[in-house]
Formats: structure tokens, C-alpha cells, sequence
């Protein structure tokens, strides 16, 4: 059993200075060493375009751009390299993954199952003055969400269906601070989610301030939306899109609907994700499918919960608070995982 750390941080302010912020971070943790090291042991399956990156994130978000310009003045990379590592936009199996989500009568929870090496060990609050919606949650190769909550209460997951047939656009995490960044309750999602170009196949779960959710299932190709409050790692309706294996999915959301009835509350389902006695909680890190957190968001009271690793009491954070000025008295969050597997800032 490894304990683990990922730093909390906090910024008000321009993307360019975030980008900086989050630059000088950077300079502290040995995260680009570890990702140098990565992209030698795997050429990237993807080319770079440094103008159609630009053109594409001009036109869909310009502040993310400004936020990347700032941290490229700090860590003083060719355009190619940030584009590379922070970009997160492909032009055209790797390895297996999990994620499992349910969504409450008032919140939504979900697993994020991974790789620990590709974890950036950040949960970050954001307040811009320069455009876009504040975001609370955890990082996602620096500049993207794997999940998280916005100012306006939009909460949103993401879980893996596949990755073959690619095609030129956004890859998930990108996508996932996208959401965050423009929009404010579930049809601007699914709008933008028709519009953007994805790279790979996933699920965009979300649930707004009025508690309206849905569950849109996106390939390079199609979009579909179903109102549902269970997901795991395969299409219910883009079923002709789903990889050949999809048995292990499809039990763990047998399980997950045999344990969540309707009514179940917040933390006995937040119990129910993150002990591993109850099946949900997955241990395969070294098949990419570990659960790293378990998170929580309550839309209506801009509240967060998260826990990193298993059996752990999760650290709830008042968002809405945090907006109206109050200081945030944790810098830091601490759990176990049962790997010797490292994050990628340690």
C-alpha cells in the first residue's frame, strides 16, 4: 500500500497567469522529465499541426491558448512541445481503462480509474477575469478535467468506450475543461459536444444546477444522448461503436445497479465507490484500470467531495464559497493506493 499526495491549488485571475502559476508549478514536480521519458518509450500516434491547433483553439477557446502561452513563457518550450503536452488536440488499442458513475437524486459520483504514472496529482480552483466559467476539480495532464464542477453547478465525468477509428479533434480531457469552460446546464453540453471534433469514443456524463443530467455518447463520428443515471466502459445506444470486450463493463454496471437504489444518499453511495468490498473500486492499476479518486459534486450547494484512493473519509470543499472570497484553508489532500506504482509529479 503507497500513500499518495496531489497539491490543491488555487488561482484568481487571467489565463495567461494561470498558465504561469501553473508553469512554476511545473518547474517543482518532475512531470515533464517523467512525460519525456514516456513519449521515448511510445512515439506519439498522432501529428502535430502547430497553425490548425492554433485555428482550432481560436475558435473554440481562446483563453485556453492564453493560458498556454503563459506557461510557455515560463518553461520556455517550442511551440510543437506544448502543443504536444498540453494542447491535447490530435491529428490522425492503447491500453484498457475504467471509470464507473452514478448520478444521485442531488449529486453525481464517479470512480476515476487509470494509469497512476499519467496522473498529474493537482485539484485546482480557478476563478478567471478574462472569460469562461469558474472550475473546480482535479487536473488532467495539466491543462484538461477528468471531472469536475463549474460556478454555474455543471458537473461532468468522462468514461472511455474505445479508441479505434480516431479522428482529427479534442481528446477527452480537453473536451472535459471545455464543458467547464463554456458551459452552464446540460443542453449547452450537448450543443457543444455536436459541434467540437473529438479524437476517440467516450461518454460525457453531466448534471446541472437543476438537476437535469444526461449521459452523451460521442464517437469521431456520431453523437447520441440517453437520460440515464449509471455508466460504465460501454454504449448503450452507439452499440455498433463498442470494442469487442465489453464484459467487464457490463458486470460492473450489473453491480453498481444492484447496489444504488433510487434513494440511496451521498456518502453511502460515496462508501458504496470507494471501498473496494463493494466491487466497484478497481485494483487493476497495472492494467490501466486502477481506481486513482473517488469524487463527488452537489450542484445546487457548489459543493465538492474528493478522496484519493480507497477507504477514505473525502475531503468536502465549498466552492461556492471559495467565489464569494473566502480563503481555502487545505493546500493538500493524501491517500493509499494499493500499488507501488508512482503519480507523474512524484
Amino acid at each position: 500500500m503507497q500513500t499518495v499526495n496531489s497539491d490543491i491549488l488555487t488561482h484568481r485571475g487571467s489565463h495567461f497567469d494561470l498558465g504561469v502559476k501553473t508553469g512554476e508549478w511545473l518547474q517543482q514536480t518532475p512531470l515533464l522529465k517523467n512525460r519525456e521519458k514516456e513519449w521515448k518509450k511510445r512515439m506519439p500516434r498522432f501529428d502535430i499541426h502547430i497553425k490548425e491547433t492554433y485555428d482550432i483553439f481560436q475558435a473554440y477557446a481562446p483563453q485556453i491558448w492564453e493560458e498556454l502561452q503563459g506557461m510557455q513563457e515560463v518553461l520556455n518550450l517550442p511551440t510543437s512541445q506544448m502543443i504536444l503536452n498540453f494542447a491535447h488536440y490530435r491529428f490522425t488499442p492503447l491500453k484498457n481503462s475504467g471509470c464507473t458513475v452514478f448520478l444521485g437524486q442531488d449529486y453525481m459520483i464517479r470512480n476515476y480509474d487509470y494509469h497512476p504514472a499519467t496522473y498529474d496529482g493537482r485539484y485546482l480552483l480557478f476563478q478567471p477575469n478574462d472569460g469562461g466559467l469558474a472550475q473546480i476539480g482535479p487536473t488532467s495532464r495539466v491543462t484538461g478535467r477528468m471531472d469536475g464542477m463549474n460556478e454555474a453547478g455543471l458537473s461532468m465525468g468522462y468514461n472511455f468506450m474505445h479508441r479505434k477509428h480516431p479522428g482529427d479533434g479534442f481528446v477527452c480531457y480537453m473536451i472535459g475543461r471545455l464543458i467547464l469552460q463554456y458551459c452552464k446546464d446540460v443542453p449547452e453540453v450537448i450543443q457543444l459536444l455536436k459541434e467540437i471534433p473529438h479524437r476517440s469514443s467516450f461518454s460525457y456524463i453531466v448534471m446541472d444546477k437543476h438537476l437535469n443530467h444526461a449521459i452523451i455518447e460521442v464517437s469521431p463520428r456520431t453523437i447520441d444522448v440517453r437520460y440515464d443515471r449509471t455508466c460504465t466502459n460501454h454504449f448503450k445506444l452507439l452499440t455498433h461503436e463498442n470494442r469487442n470486450y465489453t464484459k467487464e463493463s457490463k458486470e460492473r454496471l450489473r453491480r453498481l445497479l444492484k447496489k444504488t437504489p433510487a434513494s440511496i444518499d451521498k456518502m453511502s453511495a460515496f462508501e458504496l465507490f470507494n471501498n473496494p468490498e463493494f466491487e466497484i473500486y478497481s485494483k487493476l492499476f497495472k492494467s490501466w484500470s486502477g481506481t486513482i479518486h473517488t469524487s463527488m459534486y452537489e450542484p445546487q450547494s457548489l459543493t465538492t467531495h474528493i478522496a484519493l484512493g480507497e477507504n477514505k473519509t473525502p475531503t468536502q470543499i465549498n466552492f461556492g464559497k471559495w467565489l464569494e472570497g473566502q480563503p481555502l484553508n487545505i493546500t493538500s489532500l493524501e491517500g493509499q493506493i494499493d500499488t507501488d506504482l508512482t503519480f507523474a509529479t512524484h
